[in-house]
């Protein structure tokens, strides 16, 4: 456990935790700009707006924007294998049962973000992990990406070199429904990660003003919280 008092207050002392590991901050980031820069270089592959003059061969603008795509992609993947591996590998705050309500607490933490949500409980969760709803919502975020990464490497297979590995990701067209389904899947996982991102920011302010170190943990991995509200010391 790592915590490092930092100031008494008249309800008790205030401790700096650290939630969030490296892998997950590392993890974090790099699917961000990933998320950004496919979604950019989706976008120009689906409906190319930059005009050039000249024959094509002496700018390939879209030979970049695939070479870009592909290789972002692959940074997203594995960033996403490393962070679910780190489910099962990291501190009690990165665990894969943050993310399901499979315990009474867990439960009991969902129903009480509820309520702040609705605007029943004045005062946010004091817990420095994820709150239920955050970890339900990064659930199925997380099931997103999956999908992204199937879809992708299906929709890759058409491009892909005859003796390329990833025509062995061939499979997954029927089993989306066809390449225009794919296109569409692929399509729509693109626009709900992206209106995520901006619930997630929205939201990392508002617990920023309500609550301590909220933005500054995905960089230094601390938050702030009193001692009673800190499971592994209040359980000691």
């Amino acid at each position: 456990m790592s915590a490092m008092p930092k100031i008494v207050s008249p309800s008790g002392t205030i401790v700096a935790i650290y939630v969030w590991e490296l892998p997950v901050r590392i993890t974090h980031w790099l699917v961000v700009f990933s998320v950004l820069i496919l979604s950019a270089t989706g976008f120009y592959i689906g409906d190319p707006f930059i005009v050039v003059s000249g024959p094509a061969r002496e700018h390939f603008v879209m030979g970049w924007m695939r070479t870009i795509h592909l290789y972002t992609a692959i940074v997203f993947t594995l960033a996403l294998l490393v962070r679910i591996y780190w489910m099962f590998a990291g501190n009690r705050y990165a665990r894969w049962d943050q993310y399901l309500p499979v315990s009474v607490e867990r439960l009991h933490n969902t129903w009480e973000a509820i309520k702040f949500f609705a605007c029943v409980r004045r005062d946010p969760l004091p817990y420095p992990g994820q709150t239920g709803t955050a970890g339900i919502a990064y659930a199925g975020v997380f099931l997103i990406q999956f999908v992204m990464v199937a879809t992708g490497l299906a929709l890759y297979t058409v491009y892909a070199a005859p003796r390329s590995v990833f025509q062995a990701f061939g499979f997954l067209i029927p089993l989306f429904g066809g390449l225009q389904m794919v296109h569409l899947i692929h399509h729509i996982g693109m626009w709900l990660l992206l209106i995520f991102m901006v619930l997630h920011v929205y939201l990392s302010i508002l617990f920023s003003v309500t609550e301590r170190n909220e933005i500054d943990s995905m960089f230094s991995g601390y938050k702030e919280r009193e001692v009673a509200d800190v499971p592994e010391m209040r359980d000691a």
